[in-house]
């Protein structure tokens, strides 16, 4: 088992949503060796990180040439959450390159270096859900995916390349499914609903949620698998810090609740009635939009992980409260 306490580790994506929540844990359990590579770029990101300690912060670009001329040293943990996120990105060479072949590259050099890896899949992997969403690593079970959108392709390609090489026996990849909490703001549209929701309330009383396009699924009732962010960065710490646990894991609560349960749990934390219309699906997305994820969490328990779900209720009061309203960030509170 890692001891982060004792521990050196290297986070990319460090200045973005998950990526700061993992930094703002780290500190929490007395890791501060830690190096945080990013693009800061023209973006908000650079407030995420004001509240944290680390040893070091790079621009992304710079970072293998840095760790291939041994310039950064040795790391006890890489967590590559690094990547191009928008599931609306339409520069396929872009996603390929920084989402497929800098995993590659960076997962080459920690496992040459003996250091523990564990990097971001995603849950898009799984496309509309039709191949069920089960954590399987195994070859068969991958090639049965079909990812609705090119970032959700990129992750799946790496997660393929992992398997054909087998080296998914020695890392660790977490599929990520709706996250929300803190530190969020910079991600523009690609922000969750609870964070949107807030600022629709406050400008107009309502929150405004897509209609449906398939009859099974009335207005508001389409289904996501919502996890509070704290939650996600605990379970990503276990598998890190368990070196046995290695293979795919799913990161989610478990359950699946419609978009109107998190919209009224929004109107809660605010003391507000609920107040939501329903708006046109633009047409571009209507092809490529997940109806319904559901996580099964089995293998992440079997790995050892026993801590509780904050329920979605909680979850999002405590965004709201105390982190939306006084807009703090993780490490102001």
């Amino acid at each position: 088992m890692i001891d982060f306490a004792k521990a050196r580790a290297l986070v990319t994506g460090g200045a973005g949503f998950i990526g700061s929540a993992l930094v703002w844990e780290l500190n929490r359990r007395g890791c501060e060796r830690i190096v945080i590579a990013d693009f800061l770029e023209a973006s908000e990101k650079w407030r995420n990180l004001a509240p944290l300690a680390f040893e070091d912060y790079l621009e992304a670009d710079d970072l293998l040439p840095r760790l291939g001329s041994g310039a950064l040293g040795r790391f006890d943990v890489v967590l590559h959450m690094g990547a191009c996120s928008s599931t609306t990105e339409l520069d396929a060479a872009y996603l390929a390159r920084n989402n497929y072949q800098f995993t590659k590259d960076l997962a080459a050099w920690t496992l040459s270096s003996n250091g523990r890896f564990v990097y971001a899949s995603s849950a898009a992997t799984y496309g509309d859900g039709g191949a069920e969403m089960r954590d399987d690593a195994s070859l068969p079970y991958l090639h049965t995916l079909r990812p609705l959108n090119m970032y959700g392709y990129s992750k799946q390609m790496f997660d393929l390349y992992a398997a054909q090489r087998g080296i998914l026996g020695k890392i660790a990849g977490v599929k990520f499914f709706n996250i929300f909490g803190p530190n969020e703001d910079h991600k523009g549209d690609m922000r969750s609903l609870v964070n949107k929701a807030y600022g629709q309330i406050a400008e107009t009383g309502e929150i405004r949620l897509f209609k449906s396009y398939r009859p099974e699924y009335p207005d508001g009732e389409q289904k996501r698998d919502f996890l509070y962010v704290k939650d996600a960065v605990n379970m990503t710490l276990h598998l890190a810090a368990n070196e046995s646990a290695n293979g795919l894991f799913n990161v989610g609560s478990g359950d699946a609740n419609t978009w109107i349960d998190l919209a009224n749990a929004v109107f809660a934390a605010l003391g507000k009635p609920a107040n939501i219309r329903f708006i046109d699906m633009p047409e571009d997305l209507r092809a490529r939009y997940q109806y319904f994820t559901q996580a099964d969490i089995g293998r992440v328990r079997k790995s050892g992980y026993a801590a509780p779900i904050t329920p979605l209720v909680d979850a999002v009061g405590d965004y709201v409260k105390n982190y939306l309203i006084p807009r703090a960030r993780l490490g102001d509170v």
